[in-house]
Order: C-alpha cells, then sequence, then structure tokens
C-alpha cells in the first residue's frame, strides 16, 4: 500500500520484530530481514496483480541477497521467476541459493509456467515459505512438489504479515466473495453534501490523491444511481499512476440513470444493476465469480446505509473535513452506527488537510 499517502493502517504496515521475539519464534535475525524485504518487495504490484495475490522473493546467497522478484503484473513473471531472472541479469548463479517467498509457489500451468519448476531449474536447495496457498488449484502442492525435488522447505516466516498483505486474495478463497471496502467524506457537522450549490468535492488535493490510491487497489467501484445523478463522477483513477482501471458498478433497479453521463460515455466498464439486482449479498456472490477481491462503495448515504445494514461493510474510512455546506445534507451514518454494524474505530489518518477514522470489522 502506498502509506504516503493513505497512512499507515493495521493494513498497511509490515511490522517490525526485536531480536528477543524472533529467537522465541525459532527463526534467526537474518532470516526475519529477508523475508520482510520480500515482503516489501511484493508491495511494489499492489493495484496490478489482482486478482493474483501480491508475492515477493528474495534469493540468498553466503549470507547475502542477490537478487529480487515480485509480481508485477498479470501475465508477468512470476515473483520467484523475476527473482532469478534478476540473478542472471547481475552475474550471479541462483544454483545453492536460499529462496525466500512470500506465498507457497505455484505448481500449475496458467498465464505463466510453474514456479516450482523454475526454482527446481534454478538449483534453489532451500526455500523458506511464508504462507501456504489456500488456491484450491494449489493447496500445498507447491511444496510438496519441491521436497519431492530434494528441496529443503521451511514455512510460517512472517506469516501473519504475508496474511494482512494478501489478505483480499486469502478472504476471497475462503469466502468467494470480495472485501468490502467504504469511503465516505464529511463536512464538520457530519454532511455529504451541499444541497445550496452544484455537486462539487469539498476536500483537498491531497485528500482526492488518497482517494485515487484507494481506488487503485480496488477491483471494483460501487455507488447508488443517485449519486450518478447529483454528482455526475468518473470514478476512475487519474491522479496516481495506474495500469488498469476498475469495474464501474451502479445500482439502479428502476433505471433512473442518465444516458449521457460519464460512466456510461467516457469507453470505460460499466456495469448497471438494474431488473437484475436482487440483493446486497447475492450480488457480492456474483462479484466474487468474477474474481473481484475489493469492492470500494463510494456511495451515497442510501446506498452505504444498506450495506452497513447487511453486515457487509469490513472497512470503513470516514473522511472529516473542515468545511461547513450551507444547505447540509446529513449522512445519518454516526460512529454509533458504524458500532451497530459490526465496525470498531481503529485509528486515524491523514490524506491531506484531512483527518480519516479507519474502522474495520471486529
Amino acid at each position: 500500500m502506498n502509506t504516503s499517502l493513505l497512512g499507515k493502517s493495521k493494513h498497511s504496515i509490515i511490522q517490525s520484530h526485536t531480536q528477543d521475539s524472533v529467537q522465541t519464534m525459532g527463526w534467526s535475525q537474518s532470516e526475519v530481514q529477508f523475508m520482510t524485504r520480500a515482503l516489501e518487495v511484493a508491495e511494489i504490484g499492489r493495484g496490478r496483480v489482482s486478482p493474483n495475490p501480491l508475492v515477493g522473493c528474495v534469493l540468498v546467497k553466503d549470507g547475502e541477497i542477490i537478487a529480487e522478484g515480485w509480481h508485477d503484473h498479470l501475465g508477468g513473471l512470476h515473483a520467484e521467476q523475476m527473482a532469478i531472472h534478476d540473478a542472471e541479469q547481475k552475474g550471479h548463479s541462483p544454483n545453492g541459493s536460499t529462496a525466500y517467498i512470500t506465498l507457497e509457489p505455484c505448481n500449475h500451468f496458467g498465464r505463466t509456467p510453474p514456479c516450482t519448476e523454475a526454482l527446481m531449474w534454478a538449483g534453489i536447495n532451500k526455500a523458506i515459505i511464508a504462507h501456504y496457498d489456500p488456491n484450491p488449484t494449489v493447496r500445498g502442492q507447491g511444496i510438496q512438489v519441491l521436497k519431492d525435488a530434494g528441496i529443503e522447505v521451511e514455512t510460517g516466516l512472517l506469516e501473519a504479515e504475508a496474511a494482512n498483505q494478501m489478505r483480499e486474495f486469502l478472504y476471497w478463497c475462503e469466502h468467494r466473495r470480495p472485501i468490502v471496502t467504504v469511503k465516505l467524506a464529511v463536512d464538520k457537522h457530519g454532511s455529504v453534501d451541499d444541497r445550496s450549490q452544484s455537486a462539487g468535492r469539498f476536500t483537498s488535493e491531497g485528500c482526492l490523491d488518497a482517494v485515487h490510491q484507494l481506488r487503485k487497489e480496488c477491483d471494483a467501484i460501487l455507488v447508488g444511481v443517485e449519486t450518478i445523478i447529483r454528482d455526475d463522477p468518473s470514478l476512475n483513477i487519474r491522479r496516481v499512476p495506474a495500469e488498469r482501471q476498475p469495474l464501474r458498478i451502479v445500482i439502479d433497479p428502476n433505471g433512473r440513470i442518465p444516458q449521457d453521463c460519464k460512466v456510461l460515455t467516457d469507453g470505460g466498464e460499466t456495469m448497471v444493476l438494474s431488473e437484475d439486482f436482487s440483493n446486497l449479498p447475492a450480488l457480492l456472490n456474483r462479484l466474487g465469480d468474477m474474481e473481484i477481491q475489493r469492492l470500494m462503495v463510494e456511495g451515497g448515504p442510501v446506498t452505504i446505509k444498506h450495506f452497513l445494514s447487511a453486515g457487509l461493510v469490513d472497512e470503513f474510512y470516514l473522511v472529516q473535513a473542515e468545511s461547513e455546506h450551507q444547505t447540509p445534507y446529513p449522512s445519518g451514518i454516526s460512529i454509533h452506527v458504524l458500532d451497530e454494524a459490526g465496525l470498531q474505530y481503529n485509528t486515524d489518518l491523514l490524506w491531506g488537510n484531512e483527518t480519516v477514522q479507519f474502522f474495520h470489522r471486529c
């Protein structure tokens, strides 16, 4: 996660470890440092590889990192393959090295050949793996294949940190539906809109940058049709570099969406749910079947309340602006409402000039 924009939350920190805690876990300080580096390089792929998970790999020989790799984009080299290529480009032989990998190597042909074969071909003699792969196409087979090939395998180093880093992928593997992230901006009195004037943004430029970074980290963005009618938003990523755009989803059961609105005319992908919309749980299941792993709900307050009342929100970013609306439109979403929805306050973040309260499911 780009912590310079989104701030440091429980989902964006690769936690540090003291010497004492490392020793109790049975791992050396250097082993922890190498896996920490693998987690760091994995972050480079954030917002670029979904529905694949973030994965990092470092190759270590004689106590030194000789190469690094990460899954950079769909169809590109996997982390292990990139690390092997990196070693060769730098004039190092990967033969006899130890691979520190954040996720169990794949053992199937997909967009790329199996990583297990790459590791065996490169002569890796040991693999230390942070987290097993729960995907049914892997699920332990990668580890077993390496062991059968005579490669020593250890697992569980910084497993919790790896799970935190690829939580959307792990959640999707278990539940087959996306994590739901809500972002709501309000003025100093809890209003989401000033009805005395035309619709417009009332937060800072820095806050908008952070919102676009958050969009980049999501696979889809959802709003109700009222937001389209009032704001005519683009719901895309413009303010931070992005290799892909999220799917836009509009809930419009009565067919009210203007045909000249931006989400229908800018060439991007938009799903309008009208007669085919039944309920939110069914929608999340449908998105899960489409391999959508993180859904961002941006409005409006009525749509957000439906998600909250159904207990479907996993995390909530409440943006507090210092502006004051002349003709306010109250959000109706308070700390009490979030608590009733099973969300707990976690931390304060700073997006531009705005303070953001971050809540997550207990």
